[in-house]
């Protein structure tokens, strides 16, 4: 097929490379423009899909929008049967859906109509879903309301929102060109109502811990926010980012350091962070930090 590729983070990268591999044409691939970053914070970045694409060869297009006509009109003339998108971040117009001859597919991490939105990961982990999956969605106006060609599922475990991340990007991106090899036998069925929620986009300020919270709650908290943003708790006024925790055993006031190997007791239960990295520092075990940076029992955070 004649394909328009739009996505941005790394998440999308598979997508795209599965699409050449399975010798489609992308003709393009729209992303977001280069962000400040760098070591300095200063110089412009490309996204993870801008630097791909251009390695192989397709030409890149990174639109502040695709509401005015200009834009809509460079997009319908390069004729594409489909464009496939994933994490774009970009809302698409009415005209930009319907100028593919088959419209626009996109990739979703989640499992159709949970979790609609931006965070469908972390926000799935975060309520303690037992699964999730990725979706193979026919894009129309509504946020993530469209009617979805095929899905698929996984058990959540213990994974963090990082390695859920990988493996629902490598999944969109086989069912993506299993859909594309034969959209007759992929039919779009329409979502229901019934157990819709909404991902809303992750705030900065809900990774600080809160050890009121059960230690079941908080353990999920951590492995919603690794890699990013990073749960963090303060201790003698530096911050340190835990990404990874157990369940330990343990009951005391929330926020009481419980026993020398950083035991904290929570609003239920007590967790044990084992992988930690202080402001500035590398990540490590937690003995790693504590043999220079000791946090007695009785110290409350």
């Amino acid at each position: 097929m004649r394909i328009v590729f739009m996505g941005t983070p790394e998440f999308a990268v598979p997508v795209l490379d599965a699409l050449v591999a399975a010798g489609h044409g992308v003709v393009a691939a729209y992303c977001q423009p280069p962000r400040p970053g760098g070591r300095r914070g200063r110089e412009l970045v490309a996204s993870p899909v801008h630097r791909r694409a251009e390695a192989l060869g397709i030409e890149v297009r990174t639109p502040t929008s695709l509401r005015d006509a200009e834009a809509q009109a460079a997009f319908a003339a390069l004729d594409a049967d489909v464009a496939v998108v994933a994490a774009y971040g970009l809302i698409l117009p009415r005209p930009i859906l319907a100028a593919p001859r088959h419209g626009c597919l996109n990739v979703h991490g989640s499992l159709l109509p949970r979790w609609r939105g931006a965070a469908p990961v972390q926000r799935a982990i975060l309520a303690g879903d037992r699964e999730t999956g990725v979706g193979i969605m026919q894009m129309e106006s509504g946020l993530d309301t469209g009617p979805v060609r095929l899905e698929g599922r996984t058990p959540i475990d213990r994974k963090t929102a990082g390695e859920l991340t990988t493996e629902l990007s490598a999944m969109g991106a086989r069912l993506m060109i299993e859909v594309l090899g034969d959209l007759d036998r992929y039919p779009a069925v329409a979502q229901v109502e019934d157990g819709m929620t909404y991902a809303t986009k992750i705030d900065k300020a809900e990774a600080r811990i809160d050890f009121a919270e059960p230690a079941a709650a908080i353990d999920r908290l951590v492995r919603a926010f690794n890699p990013a943003p990073g749960a963090w708790i303060e201790i003698a006024g530096d911050r340190v980012k835990i990404l990874a925790t157990e369940i330990a055993p343990g009951e005391g006031v929330p926020g009481m350091v419980l026993d020398d190997r950083l035991t904290i007791a929570c609003g239920s239960g007590a967790i044990r962070p084992t992988w930690v990295q202080r402001a500035g520092r590398a990540a490590g075990p937690t003995a790693d930090l504590l043999r220079g940076f000791p946090v007695p029992a009785g110290t409350r955070l």
